[in-house]
């Protein structure tokens, strides 16, 4: 590693730390996280007043879709799907792709780093996050306060690593006409069969997970700020409530995708992530428009 990539690692790892440090010192003083006298009973109920306010527009909608249709929508996306890729493993199963024509170099060390910190951070920010949704099925009190902690600051350091991240495959994620095609054969995975997919460096599934983790990941940030920090008035604050629940479901159902393509749908996919290198008959044949250089 020359003294570049060096200084390169340092700022980037200095970065997610100030994150971390700066959502912790955030929720220090924030009363839905504190570790003060005030119950959390005491607590919701403070929050529920200021967004379900007089029932006027968005309150309404608030009090009906929350504890009804997002419960729903979130039970079914961590059910459903699970269920739906083990009928794909079972009836289809995973593409095994030979290492015998040698690999091709797909990920740097600096970009695998960066993507393991995103990994773990917003893994953190899914479990966190649906302990929070379903926090009367587990109890509530201090266990989901302190999980809310957790979930305040993993959203400030993924925040800082999705802006890294997008810089680094941004030019790589844009729509390309071919992407129609792999959407419409969903990328060839309903097939046992070793065919050519139209597809770049990333295939039009992967573009959509990186907008949506990224932009969407913005966009649920700011929501999510504003619900800790009641910066806005009351009826923005119940949109960004609606908001952020119906992006975190998108998110979740796209992070379940992403787990099931990243460890089953593909042999030792994940080694990519780790080494750096793909098989070059996987580059073949699921990245065929991928120019390997």
């Amino acid at each position: 590693m020359n003294r570049s990539s060096l200084v390169l690692y340092v700022f980037f790892l200095l970065l997610c730390s100030i994150a971390a440090a700066a959502g912790m010192a955030l929720c220090q003083n924030q009363f839905l996280f504190s570790p003060g006298h005030e119950s959390i009973t005491a607590a919701f109920s403070q929050f529920k007043g200021t967004i379900v306010g007089d029932w006027n527009h968005y309150g309404r909608l608030f009090i009906e879709w929350q504890p009804a249709l997002f419960r729903a929508i979130f039970f079914w996306t961590i059910i459903g799907l699970p269920l739906v890729f083990l009928i794909h493993f079972i009836a289809i199963g995973p593409k095994d792709f030979s290492h015998e024509r040698g690999e091709v170099f797909y990920f740097s060390s600096f970009t695998r780093l960066v993507h393991w910190v995103a990994a773990i951070f917003f893994s953190l920010l899914v479990l966190t996050g649906l302990a929070v949704v379903f926090g009367k099925t587990f109890g509530g009190g201090s266990l989901i306060r302190s999980l809310r902690y957790v979930h305040v600051v993993s959203a400030l350091v993924f925040t800082v690593d999705a802006a890294v991240l997008f810089l680094i495959w941004v030019r790589d994620m844009f729509p390309a006409p071919y992407d129609v095609k792999w959407l419409l054969i969903l990328g060839g995975y309903l097939s046992k069969a070793k065919r050519p997919v139209p597809a770049g460096r990333f295939n039009a599934g992967q573009k959509a997970w990186f907008w949506l983790s990224t932009i969407g990941g913005g966009f649920m940030a700011w929501t999510g700020y504003q619900m800790f920090s009641f910066g806005v008035e009351a009826e923005a604050l119940r949109l960004a409530a609606i908001i952020h629940n119906f992006l975190g479901a998108a998110l979740v159902g796209f992070f379940i995708i992403h787990l099931y393509m990243s460890l089953f749908a593909i042999k030792g996919s994940l080694r990519s992530m780790i080494t750096g290198f793909k098989p070059r008959e996987e580059v073949e044949i699921m990245h065929s428009r991928y120019k390997i250089h």
